[in-house]
């Protein structure tokens, strides 16, 4: 399940590589954000200032992205 999504408002990018929840998330590079599943592993990928460091494509016009799920203590 790899989705791509786009927030022009933000430009923001996002690649969504797991339907698991969100649990926490880390800026690993300047616009680089890795978001991690409860057992940290990658469940997604943000890009910020997405214009200026993607080349140009089809990304640009993705959906807007809905907000991740976050886990639960119980998960």
């Amino acid at each position: 399940m790899t989705d791509i999504t786009y927030d022009p408002d933000a430009d923001a990018a996002y690649v969504t590589l797991s339907g698991a929840a969100v649990k926490d998330s880390a800026e690993v590079s300047p616009g680089l954000v890795l978001d991690y599943d409860v057992e940290g592993r990658v469940v997604g990928i943000e890009l910020l200032d997405a214009h200026a460091r993607l080349a140009p494509g089809a990304w640009s016009r993705a959906p807007r992205p809905t907000p991740p799920r976050k886990a639960h203590a119980a998960e």
